[in-house]
Formats: structure tokens, sequence, C-alpha cells
């Protein structure tokens, strides 16, 4: 009769014994309003103090397992089955056109990624924020104000330090690209481009918003500036090079490259790296995001992503885009 008293004081002891506790289930609430009703009863039986004190490391045990009810982030995305992706819009060639048939090296990333996890895919395509805090607010650790996301995992996060310090909220890790800025240009038209003086005089297209535009546009108070022109995005940019009506193009590898890779002659293009102030010659890493508290989901991510490089699937998908895939 003792020890089945005591398994009912648990609740009573920590309260007693340790403070006020947390605010807890409804189903330990019930069992604190049962033990109560022991302990009146024990008051009867005679239960000492030191029996009482006995009960308090049992009922420790009881309060771990209440909030052990919960399941972590990572269990409830395995019991739905499904792996939320966010992905932008309008950034070809990782992912762009219609939210119902979005296209790219990322969306095919997610897919692998998800098939490794044994999990369906679902995309939640976005519109690019203000800036990356904006991005990985809205998907990743909060949510939209309009009720759009959060989602599980976005992909094409920059891998930055700075960026991981300013946001707290989510982990950042998954390098599986080192992007780089280049000038695509026809080698017939312009053999060398070493310096940004070589582009003097030559017609530049750059992507709208893009920090290689501000770079270029920016050289030496707008020496280049005149002969310039903004196109909506980067793989449109390089497609004025390759369909003959610029002489340069100002933007990443990938949308360079996408853009050769629906040439018929590949040989004619040229991809050059030119410095240029407020721009890393190293390129930058692009990887992914989690919440910070789904360390659980990163680390499985982390291991699916190897698989898929070891395995050489990784450098497939790049190779099926008509993309380099630079370690990062």
């Amino acid at each position: 009769m003792a020890a089945f008293t005591c398994l009912h004081l648990k609740a009573h002891c920590h309260k007693k014994l340790f403070g006020q506790s947390r605010p807890t289930s409804k189903h330990a609430v019930s069992v604190k309003e049962h033990t109560l009703k022991v302990l009146n009863s024990t008051k009867q039986a005679g239960l000492s103090r030191r029996q009482v004190l006995a009960a308090a490391p049992l009922m420790l045990g009881v309060h771990g397992m209440v909030g052990a009810q919960e399941p972590s982030p990572m269990e409830k995305i395995k019991s739905r089955g499904v792996l939320k992706v966010a992905v932008y819009k309008d950034n070809a060639p990782y992912s762009s056109g219609p939210n119902a048939d979005i296209q790219g090296l990322d969306v095919a990333l997610a897919k692998a990624l998800a098939a490794k996890l044994n999990l369906q895919l679902a995309l939640l395509p976005f519109d690019a924020g203000e800036n990356m805090n904006d991005d990985l607010r809205n998907m990743v650790w909060k949510g939209h104000y309009l009720g759009y996301g959060p989602a599980d995992v976005m992909i094409h996060v920059p891998v930055d330090r700075y960026l991981m310090n300013e946001n707290k909220q989510v982990l950042i890790f998954g390098s599986y690209v080192r992007e780089h800025l280049v000038v695509l240009h026809n080698q017939s038209k312009l053999s060398r481009v070493d310096n940004p003086e070589d582009l003097q005089g030559k017609t530049i297209a750059v992507e709208k918003g893009s920090g290689a535009a501000s770079a270029l546009m920016g050289y030496r108070g707008g020496m280049l500036r005149e002969k310039i022109s903004i196109f909506k995005d980067g793989v449109d940019a390089a497609k004025m090079v390759t369909t003959g009506q610029f002489d340069a193009a100002y933007v990443s590898r990938a949308q360079a490259e996408s853009a050769v890779h629906m040439t018929s002659d590949k040989s004619a293009w040229v991809l050059s790296s030119v410095p240029l102030p407020g721009v890393m010659p190293a390129g930058w890493p692009l990887g992914m995001a989690v919440k910070a508290d789904n360390k659980e989901l990163a680390s499985a991510l982390d291991g699916a992503l190897s698989a898929l490089r070891q395995s050489g699937e990784l450098l497939k998908l790049f190779q099926s885009h008509g993309l380099t895939l630079a370690a990062p």
C-alpha cells in the first residue's frame, strides 16, 4: 500500500519540494488532482515525511514522461510522411515556372533529398523578400503574415557566417554548390575579358536587382553604365549574348551555363572571372536552412546530401541541367 501511495504522490511532492511547477498538460493536471485525494488518505495512514521525500525522485520520472509525449519536429514530419521544401520563384536555373510545374536544379535536389528520407515532397514556391532575413523568417522559422509557410527546409540559402549570426532562429548548413559571378561572352567577338576595362564600349546585359548589376554599374564612377541594360533575370540576360544581341553578360555561373546549355555550339562561349570591388572572388556556397530546434532534420538532410554526392547522383543532377558542380 505504501509503494502505491508514493507513486501517486509524485506530482504533489514536486510542487512542495521544488516550488511552483510549470504549466503542464491536461493529463498532468488530472494526476495532481488525484494526488491531493491520495495525500489526504495518506495522512490517515500515517505516512511519514521521510516517505514523502522518498517519492520525489520517482515523481521526476513521471514529469519527464509527460513532457516526452510531445513528438519532436522530425517525428511530426515522419508521421505526416511529407517534407515541405521552400524554393524561390523566378530563380532560373534553380527554380522557375508556374507553381504547379516549377522546374530547376533546386527542385530536382529537393525531390532527391525527400526520396532519400523516404518522404513525399511538397514544394512551397515563394517570392523573394527584401533581404535574406525576411526570407528565412517567412519560410523557415515563423511563416508569412498572410499564412503561407513555414516549410520544413529552405533550399538556396547562402552558407554565410554573418547570415547565421543575424538569424539565430535557424540552422544554416548543407552546402551543395559554390556559385560565382562570371562574364559570358563569345570568344570570336570578345576574345578576352580580364578586367572591367576590357568591357568598355561593349553592350552588357545584367539581371535586375542583382549585386552583379550594382557592382558593374558603380565601377569607377559609372564608366560602363551607358552600355549596360537590365533584364528580368540572369538567364534572360545571358540569352541576349547567346542570341548575338549583346557582347557580354555579367551573371552567375549557373545562369550563364543554363543559357549556353540551350545553344547548339557550346564551344563558342567563354565564362571569364572579372575582379570588381565588393564582389567575392571565391564566390559563395549555397546550402539549406531549417528551424534551429530541428537539428535532427538537419542531420538527416546532411546525410542524404552526402549520400547523393558519394553515389554520383548529385553530379548527374547538375549535368542534366547543363551546370557545373563546383565544390562548396
